[in-house]
């Protein structure tokens, strides 16, 4: 089992025998083993690359699993919880990736050693849960998928620009002063067949009447990333989330417009496959980044 993962997880019988120490030979004949023992084919071998049957990803599913659980039984003999060890396989968004897991990668290493990290970036993240240890995504208010998730936080969707951009093209005081200003939009803030230059703004304290207005649209993009540093840069208006921009807000890189609205709400979420198996580094890690992060909902914390 384990050398089936290391196949699928480092691509090729020649990768998996050198991490694994073993001779190529060797690693070929376990998996025949293996597909002899199941009765079902793995994996489709050719001489460019290999690709999992269908059999081969739901049994990928269950070893990846198994084997953690194997690995926590053995780490549980050990007296100190820096005896985990092995691998948190992990699913984020790119913003989350970049400026929520990140800067922690450090002070995780500190803390447990012995438990690396392997993060994969997926914009949409939603779909491929099951395929992860853990994964961390954003989702406005009113998000209900069929997933196994816990709130970790909170944060809202406000309006950044920069100094430099203020000062050439004049600080909005209400809402209505944006449709004269340089709109950064992601391309998945609207929706509901609004048009592509509306903004939806809402009153912050939740008292009185949203308003929508037309502001033309500078950069159009699917990247948070990328809006956010078009708004460091000065390019226009962005709708960034608070928890994202709050170092650059401290700092007076951005500038909060219009305080008094937001765009919305927002939550993030970690997800895991199961509740009923999930391993003591799984379960430390989500400890770890819960303990980070700002604005935490009640209750939040490992899944």
């Amino acid at each position: 089992m384990r050398v089936f993962q290391r196949v699928v997880d480092d691509g090729g019988f020649a990768a998996a025998a050198r991490a694994l120490d073993l001779s190529p030979a060797t690693v070929t004949r376990l998996l025949g083993d293996l597909e002899q023992h199941l009765g079902a084919r793995l994996m489709q071998r050719t001489t460019r690359k290999l690709a999992l049957t269908e059999a081969g990803e739901l049994y990928l599913l269950r070893v990846r699993s198994i084997l953690g659980e194997i690995d926590d039984a053995e780490a549980a003999v050990g007296s100190s919880t820096q005896e985990l060890h092995g691998t948190v396989h992990v699913l984020a968004t790119p913003v989350l990736a970049s400026y929520v897991l990140a800067p922690n990668v450090g002070h995780w290493r500190q803390r447990y050693p012995k438990v690396a990290l392997d993060i994969t970036v997926d914009p949409f993240p939603q779909t491929r849960v099951e395929e992860f240890d853990v994964t961390f995504m954003a989702a406005d208010e009113g998000y209900d998928a069929n997933v196994v998730a816990r709130a970790l936080s909170s944060s809202e969707w406000i309006l950044c620009a920069s100094p430099a951009y203020l000062q050439r093209a004049g600080t909005p005081r209400q809402p209505q002063d944006l449709e004269r200003h340089e709109y950064l939009k992601f391309s998945r803030q609207q929706s509901g067949g609004t048009s592509n230059r509306r903004l939806r703004l809402r009153p912050a304290q939740g008292v009185g009447e949203a308003v929508e207005v037309d502001m033309p649209v500078a950069l159009q993009s699917i990247s948070l990333d990328v809006l956010y540093r078009a708004a460091l840069d000065g390019a226009g208006i962005a709708v960034l989330s608070r928890l994202l921009v709050s170092q650059h807000l401290a700092s007076g890189a951005l500038v909060h417009v219009l305080p008094d609205w937001i765009n919305g709400r927002l939550t993030i979420y970690a997800a895991v496959p199961s509740r009923k198996l999930i391993p003591a580094r799984t379960r430390a890690f989500l400890a770890f980044i819960s303990e980070g992060l700002p604005g935490q909902t009640p209750g939040s914390g490992p899944a």
